[in-house]
């Protein structure tokens, strides 16, 4: 078996995969952090939640509706943004002038009422979702081997965050949303309705949210507490690459993921805790993060 400085090559590559894997939850997270950070200046919190919220309603069509993981797809992100939305009509639409700490502490106590309402009903024992047929199997490399969904889970969440990335750097409906954040009433007085626009880009970033937990659903158990196992890996990964910065959000997420499989490789103790050390590193020598931009 060939060896890579003293590592077999499948468990190196073994281990970079399970990297990227966790690499694509990050980005899919955190860049829905960013584009609501960045866009509505609130941090919210219950993302982890919400991704949660993703894992159990792709559970609940599947056991209880008999749909598919593909029509989970579609629509769980669909159910759990429409949850968002309500949530910033009724709460958040609230908050938008005072401080950023009351947008967080509130979603912080959705955050924790969402997780106990589910831990009450489900308990923590994960439940199972199984892996779609039609990705089932995977393929041999040779140096390792691939499994199907895992490949289309990687795939899928890079098309998902460039193709987020392009409509908010590239498109009309990106520069209308990127002005209302600089100055809101004017971007009014042109005859666009902010905070329709508002309200349904932080649906959008907490459909990104429950994409993921659709996603992850096949792969890691569906529990109360998945999200709040992950939410604060994932703010350390949009601070690291740039609080709102949306490419900043998808680089380091991957990379990041990259990073956190290579340490379990070469030194499995540290492999907790090498992406709080690295946001140490990145705020001592940029404090807005990788991608951010000074103020």
């Amino acid at each position: 078996m060939s060896e890579v400085f003293g590592i077999p090559t499948q468990a190196l590559f073994g281990q970079l995969l399970i990297g990227l894997i966790n690499g694509s939850f990050y980005a899919l997270l955190s860049l829905g952090l960013a584009v609501i950070f960045g866009l509505l200046n609130i941090i919210n919190f219950a993302h982890g939640a919400q991704y949660m919220m993703g894992a159990f309603c792709a559970w609940f069509l599947l056991n209880k509706l008999g749909l598919s993981y593909w029509w989970a797809l579609l629509l769980a992100p669909l159910i759990v943004g429409a949850t968002g939305v309500v949530i910033e009509r009724l709460m958040l639409s609230r908050l938008y002038k005072l401080d950023h700490l009351y947008g967080f502490l509130l979603t912080f106590g959705l955050a924790l009422m969402i997780q106990g309402l589910f831990r009450h009903e489900f308990g923590s024992t994960g439940l199972p979702y199984s892996i779609p047929s039609a990705l089932e199997g995977g393929q041999n490399l040779g140096f390792m081997f691939l499994p199907n969904y895992r490949a289309w889970v990687i795939v899928s969440s890079l098309i998902v965050c460039l193709g987020t990335w392009f409509m908010i750097e590239k498109t009309k409906l990106g520069s209308y949303l990127r002005a209302a954040t600089e100055n809101r009433e004017l971007v009014q007085a042109f005859g666009i309705n902010t905070p329709r626009m508002i309200t349904l880009t932080y649906g959008f970033g907490v459909a990104l949210a429950a994409f993921a937990g659709v996603m992850a659903a096949p792969i890691y158990s569906v529990s109360p507490l998945m999200g709040a196992d992950l939410i604060i890996v994932v703010f350390a990964v949009v601070v690291i690459g740039g609080m709102g910065s949306i490419m900043g959000s998808i680089v380091t997420g991957f990379v990041l993921g990259l990073a956190e499989g290579l340490t379990k490789v070469f030194y499995p103790e540290a492999s907790n805790v090498v992406i709080f050390v690295i946001m140490a590193i990145v705020l001592m020598i940029k404090p807005a993060g990788l991608f951010g931009a000074e103020k």
